[in-house]
Protein backbone atom coordinates (compact mmCIF):
# COMPACT_ATOMS: atom_id res chain seq x y z
CA UNK A 1 0.00 0.00 0.00
CA UNK A 2 1.43 3.40 -1.00
CA UNK A 3 1.63 6.05 1.70
CA UNK A 4 -0.04 9.41 1.18
CA UNK A 5 2.11 12.48 1.77
CA UNK A 6 0.30 13.12 5.06
CA UNK A 7 0.97 9.58 6.20
CA UNK A 8 4.64 9.78 5.29
CA UNK A 9 4.90 13.02 7.23
CA UNK A 10 3.03 11.51 10.17
CA UNK A 11 5.35 8.51 10.30
CA UNK A 12 8.44 10.65 10.11
CA UNK A 13 7.14 12.98 12.80
CA UNK A 14 6.05 10.20 15.13
CA UNK A 15 9.26 8.25 14.70
CA UNK A 16 11.27 11.35 15.52
CA UNK A 17 9.27 11.92 18.67
CA UNK A 18 9.77 8.33 19.72
CA UNK A 19 13.52 8.27 19.35
CA UNK A 20 14.55 11.74 20.53
CA UNK A 21 16.18 11.46 23.96
CA UNK A 22 15.10 7.82 24.22
CA UNK A 23 17.78 5.15 24.49
CA UNK A 24 17.45 2.31 22.02
CA UNK A 25 15.56 -0.67 23.34
CA UNK A 26 13.42 -3.48 21.97
CA UNK A 27 10.33 -1.88 23.48
CA UNK A 28 11.05 1.39 21.65
CA UNK A 29 11.49 -0.51 18.40
CA UNK A 30 8.22 -2.35 18.93
CA UNK A 31 6.42 0.90 19.60
CA UNK A 32 7.91 2.49 16.46
CA UNK A 33 6.78 -0.49 14.40
CA UNK A 34 3.35 -0.35 15.97
CA UNK A 35 2.97 3.38 15.30
CA UNK A 36 4.01 2.97 11.68
CA UNK A 37 1.53 0.13 11.26
CA UNK A 38 -1.15 2.16 13.01
CA UNK A 39 -0.67 5.14 10.70
CA UNK A 40 -0.79 2.84 7.71
CA UNK A 41 -4.02 1.21 8.79
CA UNK A 42 -6.12 4.07 10.15
CA UNK A 43 -6.91 7.74 9.66
CA UNK A 44 -4.48 9.07 12.23
CA UNK A 45 -4.77 12.71 13.20
CA UNK A 46 -2.27 14.68 15.28
CA UNK A 47 -1.14 14.40 17.98
CA UNK A 48 -1.33 10.59 18.07
CA UNK A 49 1.75 10.41 20.33
CA UNK A 50 -0.38 11.69 23.20
CA UNK A 51 -2.20 8.36 22.97
CA UNK A 52 0.95 6.34 23.77
CA UNK A 53 2.52 5.72 27.16
CA UNK A 54 5.74 3.76 27.56
CA UNK A 55 8.43 3.46 30.25
CA UNK A 56 11.09 4.44 27.69
CA UNK A 57 9.47 7.77 26.91
CA UNK A 58 8.25 8.91 30.32
CA UNK A 59 8.36 6.44 33.20
CA UNK A 60 6.29 8.67 35.49
CA UNK A 61 3.45 9.18 33.02
CA UNK A 62 3.55 5.49 32.11
CA UNK A 63 3.20 4.47 35.75
CA UNK A 64 0.34 6.94 36.31
CA UNK A 65 -1.51 5.66 33.26
CA UNK A 66 -0.97 2.00 34.14
CA UNK A 67 -2.32 2.57 37.64
CA UNK A 68 -5.02 5.09 36.68
CA UNK A 69 -8.04 2.78 36.74
CA UNK A 70 -6.63 -0.41 38.25
CA UNK A 71 -8.48 -1.38 41.42
CA UNK A 72 -6.39 -4.28 42.63
CA UNK A 73 -2.95 -3.01 43.67
CA UNK A 74 -1.85 -6.63 44.15
CA UNK A 75 -1.07 -6.66 40.42
CA UNK A 76 0.89 -3.41 40.33
CA UNK A 77 3.98 -4.46 42.26
CA UNK A 78 7.48 -4.08 40.75
CA UNK A 79 7.62 -7.84 40.14
CA UNK A 80 4.48 -7.94 37.98
CA UNK A 81 5.17 -7.89 34.20
CA UNK A 82 4.55 -4.51 32.56
CA UNK A 83 3.27 -3.77 29.05
CA UNK A 84 5.65 -2.60 26.36
CA UNK A 85 3.33 0.38 26.03
CA UNK A 86 -0.24 1.51 26.57
CA UNK A 87 -2.26 2.78 23.63
CA UNK A 88 -5.43 4.85 24.07
CA UNK A 89 -7.45 4.87 20.85
CA UNK A 90 -9.36 8.04 20.06
CA UNK A 91 -11.64 6.48 17.45
CA UNK A 92 -13.04 3.07 16.63
CA UNK A 93 -10.79 2.94 13.56
CA UNK A 94 -7.79 3.15 15.91
CA UNK A 95 -9.04 0.02 17.68
CA UNK A 96 -9.36 -1.77 14.35
CA UNK A 97 -5.81 -0.80 13.42
CA UNK A 98 -4.49 -1.76 16.86
CA UNK A 99 -5.82 -5.30 16.42
CA UNK A 100 -4.33 -5.58 12.94
CA UNK A 101 -0.96 -4.27 14.12
CA UNK A 102 -0.75 -6.32 17.31
CA UNK A 103 -1.48 -9.42 15.29
CA UNK A 104 1.07 -8.49 12.63
CA UNK A 105 3.80 -7.80 15.19
CA UNK A 106 2.84 -10.86 17.29
CA UNK A 107 2.10 -8.77 20.36
CA UNK A 108 -0.24 -10.08 23.01
CA UNK A 109 -3.02 -7.49 23.37
CA UNK A 110 -4.91 -6.82 26.60
CA UNK A 111 -8.11 -4.76 26.51
CA UNK A 112 -8.99 -2.39 29.34
CA UNK A 113 -12.15 -0.35 29.68
CA UNK A 114 -12.63 0.32 33.39
CA UNK A 115 -9.69 -1.54 34.95
CA UNK A 116 -11.84 -3.36 37.51
CA UNK A 117 -10.75 -6.90 36.61
CA UNK A 118 -10.29 -8.56 40.01
CA UNK A 119 -7.27 -10.56 38.86
CA UNK A 120 -5.73 -7.79 36.77
CA UNK A 121 -6.31 -9.62 33.49
CA UNK A 122 -6.98 -6.36 31.64
CA UNK A 123 -3.57 -4.91 32.50
CA UNK A 124 -1.16 -7.75 33.45
CA UNK A 125 -0.11 -10.83 31.48
CA UNK A 126 1.73 -13.12 33.87
CA UNK A 127 2.48 -15.93 31.44
CA UNK A 128 3.11 -14.30 28.07
CA UNK A 129 5.27 -11.35 26.99
CA UNK A 130 5.67 -8.97 25.29
CA UNK A 131 2.19 -7.54 25.65
CA UNK A 132 0.49 -4.21 25.14
CA UNK A 133 -2.60 -2.63 26.68
CA UNK A 134 -5.27 -1.06 24.50
CA UNK A 135 -7.05 1.24 26.92
CA UNK A 136 -10.53 2.27 25.76
CA UNK A 137 -11.01 5.09 28.27
CA UNK A 138 -11.07 7.77 25.56
CA UNK A 139 -13.99 6.06 23.79
CA UNK A 140 -16.82 7.23 26.04
CA UNK A 141 -19.50 8.83 23.88
CA UNK A 142 -23.08 8.11 25.00
CA UNK A 143 -26.15 8.80 22.83
CA UNK A 144 -29.54 8.46 24.53
CA UNK A 145 -32.65 8.11 22.36
CA UNK A 146 -35.86 8.24 24.41
CA UNK A 147 -38.05 7.68 21.32
CA UNK A 148 -36.64 4.17 20.96
CA UNK A 149 -36.00 3.63 24.70
CA UNK A 150 -32.38 2.90 23.95
CA UNK A 151 -28.87 4.29 24.15
CA UNK A 152 -25.52 3.63 22.49
CA UNK A 153 -22.60 3.73 24.93
CA UNK A 154 -18.94 3.40 23.98
CA UNK A 155 -16.94 0.84 25.92
CA UNK A 156 -14.74 3.35 27.77
CA UNK A 157 -17.69 5.09 29.42
CA UNK A 158 -18.31 4.23 33.05
CA UNK A 159 -21.67 2.92 34.15
CA UNK A 160 -22.03 6.08 36.25
CA UNK A 161 -21.66 8.20 33.12
CA UNK A 162 -24.32 6.10 31.39
CA UNK A 163 -26.72 6.63 34.30
CA UNK A 164 -26.00 10.37 34.28
CA UNK A 165 -26.61 10.78 30.54
CA UNK A 166 -29.90 8.88 30.84
CA UNK A 167 -31.15 11.09 33.67
CA UNK A 168 -30.08 14.17 31.71
CA UNK A 169 -32.83 13.28 29.25
CA UNK A 170 -35.40 11.75 31.59
CA UNK A 171 -36.06 11.30 35.31
CA UNK A 172 -38.21 8.23 34.62
CA UNK A 173 -35.78 6.12 32.58
CA UNK A 174 -32.91 4.01 33.87
CA UNK A 175 -30.77 0.98 33.12
CA UNK A 176 -30.40 -2.16 35.29
CA UNK A 177 -26.65 -2.46 35.68
CA UNK A 178 -23.84 -2.13 38.23
CA UNK A 179 -23.75 -0.80 41.77
CA UNK A 180 -20.20 0.57 41.41
CA UNK A 181 -20.37 3.71 39.30
CA UNK A 182 -16.75 3.59 38.08
CA UNK A 183 -17.17 0.27 36.25
CA UNK A 184 -16.27 0.49 32.56
CA UNK A 185 -19.37 -0.53 30.65
CA UNK A 186 -17.29 -2.44 28.11
CA UNK A 187 -16.11 -5.11 30.54
CA UNK A 188 -19.14 -4.85 32.81
CA UNK A 189 -21.81 -5.97 30.35
CA UNK A 190 -19.65 -8.70 28.86
CA UNK A 191 -19.78 -10.46 32.26
CA UNK A 192 -23.56 -10.21 32.59
CA UNK A 193 -23.71 -7.12 34.82
CA UNK A 194 -25.90 -7.36 37.91
CA UNK A 195 -27.30 -4.40 39.80
CA UNK A 196 -29.97 -3.19 42.17
CA UNK A 197 -32.78 -3.50 39.59
CA UNK A 198 -31.93 -7.08 38.58
CA UNK A 199 -34.94 -8.51 40.43
CA UNK A 200 -37.21 -6.22 38.41
CA UNK A 201 -35.58 -6.22 34.96
CA UNK A 202 -32.81 -8.85 34.97
CA UNK A 203 -29.14 -8.20 34.28
CA UNK A 204 -27.60 -5.48 32.19
CA UNK A 205 -26.68 -8.23 29.72
CA UNK A 206 -30.35 -9.21 29.49
CA UNK A 207 -31.09 -5.67 28.32
CA UNK A 208 -28.57 -5.30 25.49
CA UNK A 209 -30.04 -4.73 22.01
CA UNK A 210 -26.94 -4.52 19.83
CA UNK A 211 -23.16 -4.15 19.98
CA UNK A 212 -20.16 -3.28 17.86
CA UNK A 213 -17.18 -5.62 18.16
CA UNK A 214 -13.77 -5.58 16.48
CA UNK A 215 -12.89 -9.13 15.48
CA UNK A 216 -9.45 -10.75 15.11
CA UNK A 217 -9.17 -9.38 11.56
CA UNK A 218 -9.81 -5.80 12.61
CA UNK A 219 -13.34 -5.65 11.23
CA UNK A 220 -16.16 -3.89 13.10
CA UNK A 221 -19.26 -6.07 13.29
CA UNK A 222 -22.71 -5.20 14.58
CA UNK A 223 -25.27 -7.74 15.77
CA UNK A 224 -26.40 -8.63 12.27
CA UNK A 225 -22.82 -9.03 11.00
CA UNK A 226 -21.46 -10.97 13.98
CA UNK A 227 -24.45 -13.32 14.09
CA UNK A 228 -26.70 -14.37 16.94
CA UNK A 229 -24.23 -16.91 18.37
CA UNK A 230 -21.51 -14.31 18.94
CA UNK A 231 -24.07 -11.77 20.15
CA UNK A 232 -25.21 -14.38 22.68
CA UNK A 233 -21.63 -15.10 23.78
CA UNK A 234 -20.57 -11.49 24.45
CA UNK A 235 -23.51 -10.82 26.81
CA UNK A 236 -22.11 -12.73 29.77
CA UNK A 237 -19.27 -14.87 28.42
CA UNK A 238 -16.60 -12.74 30.08
CA UNK A 239 -14.19 -10.15 28.72
CA UNK A 240 -11.15 -10.60 26.52
CA UNK A 241 -12.25 -13.73 24.69
CA UNK A 242 -14.05 -12.84 21.47
CA UNK A 243 -12.94 -9.40 20.37
CA UNK A 244 -12.91 -5.76 21.42
CA UNK A 245 -16.36 -4.47 22.28
CA UNK A 246 -16.27 -0.82 21.23
CA UNK A 247 -19.93 0.04 21.92
CA UNK A 248 -23.15 -1.38 23.35
CA UNK A 249 -26.75 -0.52 22.48
CA UNK A 250 -28.76 -0.86 25.67
CA UNK A 251 -32.48 -0.95 26.38
CA UNK A 252 -33.74 1.70 28.80
CA UNK A 253 -36.24 0.66 31.46
CA UNK A 254 -38.93 2.68 33.26
CA UNK A 255 -38.18 3.92 36.77
CA UNK A 256 -40.58 5.80 39.08
CA UNK A 257 -40.18 9.47 39.95
CA UNK A 258 -39.79 8.48 43.62
CA UNK A 259 -37.37 5.77 44.76
CA UNK A 260 -36.78 4.90 48.41
CA UNK A 261 -33.51 3.77 49.99
CA UNK A 262 -32.47 2.67 53.46
CA UNK A 263 -29.59 1.16 55.39
CA UNK A 264 -30.34 -0.65 58.65
CA UNK A 265 -27.46 -2.19 60.59
CA UNK A 266 -27.62 -5.06 63.07
CA UNK A 267 -24.70 -6.35 65.10
CA UNK A 268 -24.53 -9.84 66.60
CA UNK A 269 -25.64 -8.32 69.92
CA UNK A 270 -28.77 -7.01 68.17
CA UNK A 271 -29.84 -10.47 66.99
CA UNK A 272 -27.88 -9.97 63.78
CA UNK A 273 -27.49 -13.70 63.16
CA UNK A 274 -31.22 -14.44 63.48
CA UNK A 275 -32.19 -11.50 61.28
CA UNK A 276 -29.73 -12.64 58.60
CA UNK A 277 -31.09 -16.17 58.76
CA UNK A 278 -34.57 -14.75 58.12
CA UNK A 279 -33.28 -12.55 55.27
CA UNK A 280 -31.99 -15.69 53.53
CA UNK A 281 -35.49 -17.12 53.60
CA UNK A 282 -37.30 -14.08 52.19
CA UNK A 283 -34.85 -11.98 50.12
CA UNK A 284 -35.54 -13.78 46.83
CA UNK A 285 -39.32 -13.77 47.41
CA UNK A 286 -39.82 -10.07 48.17
CA UNK A 287 -41.67 -7.68 45.88
CA UNK A 288 -39.75 -7.41 42.57
CA UNK A 289 -39.39 -3.64 43.18
CA UNK A 290 -37.32 -4.29 46.32
CA UNK A 291 -33.61 -5.12 46.39
CA UNK A 292 -32.02 -5.62 49.83
CA UNK A 293 -28.36 -6.58 49.90
CA UNK A 294 -26.39 -7.29 53.06
CA UNK A 295 -22.91 -5.86 53.67
CA UNK A 296 -21.12 -7.88 56.35
CA UNK A 297 -17.85 -7.02 58.07
CA UNK A 298 -16.33 -6.57 61.53
CA UNK A 299 -17.98 -3.58 63.21
CA UNK A 300 -16.01 -0.35 63.39
CA UNK A 301 -16.68 -0.15 67.13
CA UNK A 302 -16.18 -2.86 69.74
CA UNK A 303 -18.84 -4.09 72.14
CA UNK A 304 -19.20 -2.74 75.69
CA UNK A 305 -16.86 -5.48 76.84
CA UNK A 306 -14.22 -4.41 74.32
CA UNK A 307 -14.64 -7.36 71.96
CA UNK A 308 -14.88 -7.22 68.18
CA UNK A 309 -18.26 -8.02 66.72
CA UNK A 310 -19.86 -8.43 63.30
CA UNK A 311 -21.90 -5.74 61.56
CA UNK A 312 -24.63 -6.70 59.07
CA UNK A 313 -25.92 -3.70 57.09
CA UNK A 314 -29.11 -4.12 55.07
CA UNK A 315 -28.89 -1.66 52.18
CA UNK A 316 -31.93 -1.35 49.96
CA UNK A 317 -33.36 0.29 46.87
CA UNK A 318 -37.15 0.25 46.40
CA UNK A 319 -38.79 1.39 43.18
CA UNK A 320 -41.59 3.29 44.88
CA UNK A 321 -42.43 5.51 47.84
CA UNK A 322 -41.73 4.80 51.50
CA UNK A 323 -45.37 4.13 52.42
CA UNK A 324 -45.62 1.19 50.04
CA UNK A 325 -42.14 0.01 51.06
CA UNK A 326 -43.16 -0.09 54.73
CA UNK A 327 -46.22 -2.16 53.81
CA UNK A 328 -44.06 -4.63 51.89
CA UNK A 329 -41.55 -4.89 54.72
CA UNK A 330 -44.18 -5.31 57.44
CA UNK A 331 -45.71 -8.15 55.48
CA UNK A 332 -42.54 -9.93 54.34
CA UNK A 333 -39.62 -8.98 56.58
CA UNK A 334 -40.81 -7.39 59.86
CA UNK A 335 -37.80 -8.86 61.68
CA UNK A 336 -35.61 -6.05 60.34
CA UNK A 337 -37.69 -3.49 62.23
CA UNK A 338 -37.73 -0.91 59.42
CA UNK A 339 -39.29 2.42 60.36
CA UNK A 340 -40.32 5.53 58.44
CA UNK A 341 -37.30 7.46 59.73
CA UNK A 342 -34.98 4.81 58.25
CA UNK A 343 -36.31 5.57 54.76
CA UNK A 344 -35.24 8.33 52.39
CA UNK A 345 -37.17 9.16 49.24
CA UNK A 346 -35.21 10.45 46.24
CA UNK A 347 -34.87 10.28 42.47
CA UNK A 348 -33.62 7.12 40.79
CA UNK A 349 -30.27 8.73 39.92
CA UNK A 350 -29.72 9.77 43.55
CA UNK A 351 -30.59 6.24 44.68
CA UNK A 352 -27.91 4.90 42.33
CA UNK A 353 -25.42 7.26 43.96
CA UNK A 354 -26.56 6.21 47.43
CA UNK A 355 -25.93 2.53 46.67
CA UNK A 356 -22.56 3.42 45.12
CA UNK A 357 -21.42 5.11 48.34
CA UNK A 358 -21.63 8.79 47.45
CA UNK A 359 -22.64 11.21 50.23
CA UNK A 360 -26.23 12.47 50.03
CA UNK A 361 -24.92 15.96 49.33
CA UNK A 362 -23.13 14.88 46.13
CA UNK A 363 -24.61 16.18 42.88
CA UNK A 364 -25.26 13.77 39.98
CA UNK A 365 -22.32 15.35 38.15
CA UNK A 366 -20.05 13.44 40.55
CA UNK A 367 -20.84 10.36 38.44
CA UNK A 368 -18.87 11.91 35.59
CA UNK A 369 -15.64 11.76 37.56
CA UNK A 370 -15.33 8.04 36.94
CA UNK A 371 -12.85 7.48 39.78
CA UNK A 372 -13.02 4.26 41.75
CA UNK A 373 -13.93 4.70 45.42
CA UNK A 374 -12.01 1.50 46.21
CA UNK A 375 -8.30 0.90 45.51
CA UNK A 376 -6.35 -1.61 47.56
CA UNK A 377 -4.48 -4.90 47.65
CA UNK A 378 -7.19 -7.54 47.77
CA UNK A 379 -8.31 -11.04 46.93
CA UNK A 380 -11.92 -11.86 46.13
CA UNK A 381 -14.04 -14.95 45.57
CA UNK A 382 -17.72 -15.63 44.94
CA UNK A 383 -20.45 -18.15 45.66
CA UNK A 384 -24.09 -18.81 44.90
CA UNK A 385 -26.43 -20.10 47.59
CA UNK A 386 -29.44 -22.36 46.97
CA UNK A 387 -30.48 -23.15 50.57
CA UNK A 388 -30.34 -20.90 53.64
CA UNK A 389 -27.07 -21.19 55.56
CA UNK A 390 -28.02 -22.51 59.03
CA UNK A 391 -27.37 -20.59 62.23
CA UNK A 392 -24.41 -22.79 63.16
CA UNK A 393 -22.90 -22.18 59.72
CA UNK A 394 -23.18 -18.42 60.20
CA UNK A 395 -21.64 -18.62 63.66
CA UNK A 396 -18.68 -20.53 62.24
CA UNK A 397 -18.31 -17.83 59.61
CA UNK A 398 -18.32 -15.07 62.25
CA UNK A 399 -15.55 -16.84 64.13
CA UNK A 400 -13.40 -16.85 61.01
CA UNK A 401 -14.23 -13.25 60.11
CA UNK A 402 -13.11 -12.04 63.51
CA UNK A 403 -9.71 -13.64 62.94
CA UNK A 404 -9.02 -11.47 59.85
CA UNK A 405 -8.03 -7.79 59.68
CA UNK A 406 -10.36 -6.38 57.01
CA UNK A 407 -12.70 -9.05 55.66
CA UNK A 408 -15.86 -8.14 53.76
CA UNK A 409 -18.72 -10.09 52.27
CA UNK A 410 -21.70 -8.76 50.31
CA UNK A 411 -24.81 -10.87 49.79
CA UNK A 412 -27.01 -9.93 46.82
CA UNK A 413 -30.57 -11.30 46.54
CA UNK A 414 -31.89 -13.08 43.47
CA UNK A 415 -35.44 -14.12 42.64
CA UNK A 416 -37.96 -12.00 40.77
CA UNK A 417 -37.09 -11.59 37.08
CA UNK A 418 -33.82 -13.45 37.66
CA UNK A 419 -35.81 -16.61 38.30
CA UNK A 420 -37.98 -16.17 35.21
CA UNK A 421 -35.19 -15.85 32.63
CA UNK A 422 -33.88 -19.24 31.38
CA UNK A 423 -30.27 -20.00 32.33
CA UNK A 424 -29.35 -20.46 28.65
CA UNK A 425 -30.80 -17.08 27.57
CA UNK A 426 -27.29 -15.59 27.78
CA UNK A 427 -24.05 -17.24 29.05
CA UNK A 428 -24.74 -16.08 32.64
CA UNK A 429 -26.51 -19.20 34.05
CA UNK A 430 -27.21 -18.34 37.69
CA UNK A 431 -30.99 -18.03 37.61
CA UNK A 432 -33.91 -20.01 39.04
CA UNK A 433 -33.12 -21.73 42.32
CA UNK A 434 -30.49 -19.21 43.39
CA UNK A 435 -31.38 -17.45 46.64
CA UNK A 436 -28.47 -15.05 46.63
CA UNK A 437 -24.91 -14.46 45.46
CA UNK A 438 -21.97 -13.93 47.80
CA UNK A 439 -18.89 -11.85 47.17
CA UNK A 440 -15.99 -12.63 49.51
CA UNK A 441 -13.14 -10.17 49.89
CA UNK A 442 -10.18 -9.44 52.09
CA UNK A 443 -7.96 -6.38 51.67
CA UNK A 444 -4.70 -5.08 53.06
CA UNK A 445 -2.45 -2.06 52.62
CA UNK A 446 1.10 -3.30 53.15
CA UNK A 447 1.50 -5.11 49.83
CA UNK A 448 3.61 -8.27 49.73
CA UNK A 449 4.47 -8.04 53.43
CA UNK A 450 1.23 -9.67 54.58
CA UNK A 451 -0.19 -11.00 51.31
CA UNK A 452 0.46 -14.67 52.07
CA UNK A 453 -1.38 -14.46 55.42
CA UNK A 454 -4.47 -12.85 53.89
CA UNK A 455 -4.54 -15.20 50.91
CA UNK A 456 -4.33 -18.16 53.28
CA UNK A 457 -7.23 -16.78 55.31
CA UNK A 458 -9.62 -16.29 52.39
CA UNK A 459 -8.83 -19.70 50.92
CA UNK A 460 -9.44 -21.43 54.25
CA UNK A 461 -12.67 -19.48 54.79
CA UNK A 462 -13.78 -20.40 51.25
CA UNK A 463 -13.06 -24.05 52.00
CA UNK A 464 -15.14 -23.86 55.19
CA UNK A 465 -18.12 -22.45 53.27
CA UNK A 466 -18.11 -25.26 50.70
CA UNK A 467 -20.68 -27.24 52.66
CA UNK A 468 -23.20 -24.38 52.56
CA UNK A 469 -23.12 -23.20 48.94
CA UNK A 470 -23.93 -24.50 45.44
CA UNK A 471 -22.47 -27.85 44.45
CA UNK A 472 -21.64 -29.86 41.33
CA UNK A 473 -20.31 -27.44 40.32
CA UNK A 474 -19.62 -24.92 43.05
CA UNK A 475 -20.58 -21.87 41.03
CA UNK A 476 -18.85 -18.49 40.68
CA UNK A 477 -19.46 -15.12 38.99
CA UNK A 478 -17.17 -14.43 36.01
CA UNK A 479 -16.90 -10.69 36.75
CA UNK A 480 -15.42 -11.62 40.14
CA UNK A 481 -12.48 -13.32 38.46
CA UNK A 482 -10.77 -15.92 40.62
CA UNK A 483 -7.65 -17.58 39.23
CA UNK A 484 -7.74 -20.06 42.12
CA UNK A 485 -10.47 -21.81 40.10
CA UNK A 486 -8.00 -22.68 37.35
CA UNK A 487 -6.09 -21.16 34.44
CA UNK A 488 -5.52 -22.11 30.81
CA UNK A 489 -2.36 -24.20 30.63
CA UNK A 490 -3.71 -27.33 28.96
CA UNK A 491 -6.90 -27.62 26.92
CA UNK A 492 -8.64 -29.66 29.60
CA UNK A 493 -7.82 -27.09 32.31
CA UNK A 494 -10.61 -24.79 31.14
CA UNK A 495 -13.26 -27.24 32.31
CA UNK A 496 -12.13 -26.61 35.89
CA UNK A 497 -13.21 -22.98 35.87
CA UNK A 498 -15.53 -22.90 32.85
CA UNK A 499 -18.34 -24.97 34.38
CA UNK A 500 -18.22 -22.90 37.58
CA UNK A 501 -18.76 -19.62 35.76
CA UNK A 502 -21.07 -20.83 33.00
CA UNK A 503 -22.48 -24.29 33.90
CA UNK A 504 -23.90 -25.95 30.78
CA UNK A 505 -23.34 -22.84 28.65
CA UNK A 506 -19.57 -23.34 28.66
CA UNK A 507 -19.41 -25.83 25.79
CA UNK A 508 -21.46 -23.52 23.56
CA UNK A 509 -19.07 -20.67 24.37
CA UNK A 510 -16.09 -22.86 23.37
CA UNK A 511 -17.74 -23.76 20.05
CA UNK A 512 -18.45 -20.08 19.27
CA UNK A 513 -14.90 -19.09 20.23
CA UNK A 514 -13.43 -21.73 17.93
CA UNK A 515 -15.51 -20.50 15.01
CA UNK A 516 -15.11 -16.75 15.62
CA UNK A 517 -11.49 -16.48 16.84
CA UNK A 518 -9.88 -19.73 15.67
CA UNK A 519 -6.34 -18.39 16.14
CA UNK A 520 -7.11 -17.53 19.78
CA UNK A 521 -5.81 -13.99 19.29
CA UNK A 522 -7.97 -12.67 22.15
CA UNK A 523 -6.76 -14.57 25.18
CA UNK A 524 -5.77 -14.42 28.81
CA UNK A 525 -5.39 -16.82 31.72
CA UNK A 526 -9.15 -17.50 31.86
CA UNK A 527 -10.32 -16.68 28.35
CA UNK A 528 -12.68 -19.05 26.56
CA UNK A 529 -10.52 -21.63 24.72
CA UNK A 530 -11.04 -22.59 21.08
CA UNK A 531 -11.51 -26.22 22.15
CA UNK A 532 -11.44 -28.37 25.25
CA UNK A 533 -9.89 -31.77 25.64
Amino acid sequence: MAFTTSKRNAIAFLTTLLVVSVPFSSSTTLQQDFVQCLVDNSDVSFPITSSFFSPDQNATLFKEELESTAQNLRYLTPSNPKPVFIFEPLYETHVQAAVVCAKKLQLRMLIRSGGHDYEGLSFVAENETPFVIVDLSKLRQIDVDLDSNSAWAHAGATIGEVYYRIQEKSQTHGFPAGLCSSLGIGGHLVGGAYGSMMRKFGLGGDNVLDARIVDENGKILDRAAMGEDVFWAIRGGGGGSFGVIVAWKIKLVPVPAIVTVFTVTKTLEQDGTKVLYKWQQVADKLDDDLFIRVIIQPASKTTKTGNRTISTSYQAQFLGDSNRLLQVMQKSFPELGLTKKDCTEMSWIKSVMYIAGFPNSAAPEALLDGKSLFKNHFKAKSDFVEEPIPIEGLEGLWKRFLEEDSPLTIWNPYGGMMSRIPESEIPFPHRNGTLFKIQWLTSWQDGKASEARHMKWIREMYSYMEQYVSKNPRRAYVNYRDLDLGVNEEESDAREWGSKYFKGNFERLVKIKGDFDPDNFFRHEQSIPTKIG
